[in-house]
Order: structure tokens, then sequence, then C-alpha cells
């Protein structure tokens, strides 16, 4: 049996398949094993609750789907009381996805999570399309000083793992992530979506409430690799791949450009199993190459007629 386990700084996870923030909750336990996963990534939380953005939130689109949630949620003090009590079953890793109008609030969330036993990392959101942080104009994840600011104030606050969520609509990701890697971040999450649109011609009308919303899904694969790809050579800490991840395939792909892990999101709306697949075909595929672990993987792309090193 090939082992396919990996280490996400302090993480070390059976195998590199997570699930993606918002797209996976405890409900798909009635359809897979949820421990059979790396790593259990939670819905986003904020400091105060918010409502989220007007309906409708979700529209799909070619190659994809756009989402317009908002990050809606009921709080801080309502995921400590109510939610982390139904963890209590889940025996991998699980991990908090956290968000905030600016560094204090990001510092107070991840001071009260990494108090939790049953937290074993913070995954900081400097980078959802649907939400103005406070007056701030654009993403967090589209300034390398906000970035830092926001890393750094999080590090101080929390112990545990700290992976930086970054956006993929930046010129140059390799400084936002030299930032982050900076301020103290574990690892990156590369990266979340795109912010984009689509129209309904019969009434004229945009067909998601707010207008604009994140684009993922498949049409987003090809961007994030390459942006997977750039980094692997530019930073020291791992790199979780998250775009387009439909099946092995593409999360082998994501592999060999560089990513120690993947996340798994949009997949899931189609096929709920896609994840335990992803494992299993990552195992498979690695035994056939007779790979003896993911380091004869990951960041291993051919260039030219050489293994890169």
């Amino acid at each position: 049996m090939v082992d396919i386990s990996v280490k996400i700084g302090k993480l070390k996870l059976k195998n590199p398949v997570m699930s993606a923030s918002g797209t996976f909750g405890l409900e798909y336990g009635e359809l897979l094993d949820i421990n059979s996963l790396g790593a259990l990534v939670l819905k986003t939380i904020t400091y105060e609750p918010r409502q989220g953005n007007p309906a409708p939130r979700i529209a799909e689109v070619s190659s994809g789907m756009l989402n317009s949630i908002g990050l809606e949620n009921k709080g801080l003090e309502d995921f400590v009381k109510k939610k982390v009590p139904k963890l209590k079953g889940i025996k991998i890793p699980v991990i908090a996805s956290i968000a905030g109008n600016n560094a204090k609030e990001y510092a107070a969330l991840a001071a009260r999570l990494g108090r939790i036993a049953k937290i074993a990392a913070i995954e900081v959101n400097l980078s959802c399309p649907n939400v103005r942080h406070g007056t701030r104009e654009g993403l967090i994840a589209q300034d390398a000083e906000a970035t830092q600011d926001v890393i750094s104030a999080v590090r101080k606050a929390a112990s545990c793992a700290l992976i930086a969520k970054l956006t993929p609509n930046v010129s140059d990701i390799s400084k936002i992530a030299l930032a982050a890697q900076k301020a103290g971040a574990d690892a990156l999450l590369v990266a979340n979506t795109f912010p984009a649109m689509a129209v309904d011609i019969e009434t004229g009308k945009p067909r998601l409430g707010n207008i604009t919303g994140g684009l993922s899904g498949p049409a987003l694969k090809p961007v994030i690799l390459k942006m997977v790809w750039e980094l692997y050579n530019k930073i020291e800490i791992p790199i979780i791949g998250c775009g387009g991840i439909m099946d092995y395939k593409d999360a082998v792909e994501f592999m060999l450009c560089g990513a120690s892990a993947i996340q798994v999101g949009t997949a899931t709306f189609v096929n709920p199993a896609a994840p335990v697949e992803i494992i299993k075909g990552i195992g498979k595929y690695m035994k056939e190459k007779k790979m003896a672990g993911p380091g004869q993987l990951i960041g291993k792309i051919k260039v030219g007629s050489l293994w890169r090193l």
C-alpha cells in the first residue's frame, strides 16, 4: 500500500485531499466517510454574525459556477457553542476558516479558535470576492502590506498551523505569497475564486442578487495551475492547490506543479463522493508509477526531458 501522507506545517495528513471551505459540511457524513479525508475545512466564520448577500446566490455557468454567499454565518460565539460540539466524531484534522474587516478582528478570531483543542489549524481567508473589508477597496490578498499585517496579527494570536488563502485576481501572486510567508504563514492556499458575473437575457438582469460573485470550477484550473507552478520555486512553505479539481488527474497535475495538498470544492456539488474518489485515484496513480510517497510527485513536473528537482 502506498503511503500518501503529507505534512503541512504542523499538520500531518494521512492523504493530501481536503474539503474546500463553504462547499462541504458535516451533513456529507450521510453520503461518505468524512474521516477518510486528509482534513476537514469548515465554512468561514466572522467575529460578528453576517446576513450574507441577497438571493439568488448561486448560478451555474459554462465550465463552472458562480456563488455570492457573502460569508453568511452566525458569528464566533455561535460557532464555539453550537458548531464545535458537533465535531466530536471527526477524527481527522479540523481547519477553521476565518475572515474579518481588519487585522484586529482576524487576531481576535484566531486567539479564541487557537484555544480549542479540536481546531488543528486556521485558514485565513484574505480573498472572499463577495464582501467589503470595512472601508478598504479590493481584497486584503490583493495588497502585500495588508496581507502581511493580517497574517502577522494572526500569527501572534495563535500557535496552531496557519494557512493564508490567496486570490488569483492579482498581477503578481508571488508578492502576496512572499508577504504571507514573511508574516508567519505555514502554508498558502492557491487560490480562491475569480470575480465574475452572468446575465439572464430574458429578464436583462444579473443572475446573482449581488450582481457579481466568485467563479469556481474547471474554468479556473489552468490559471491556478500556472500560479502553483510559478510559486513552487519562489517560496519555502507548502502550497495547497485549489481551483477546478474535479478528479484525481486534476489533483495529480496540481501536485506535479508543486502542491503538497489540494482542496476539493465545486466538484462536490456535482459528485459528493469526489474527494474520496480522488484519494483513491492518487494512491492508484502513485502505485502504478512505483512512487514510494508524495515526495516523488510534488513539484516533479518535467521541464524538457528532465524532472525538475
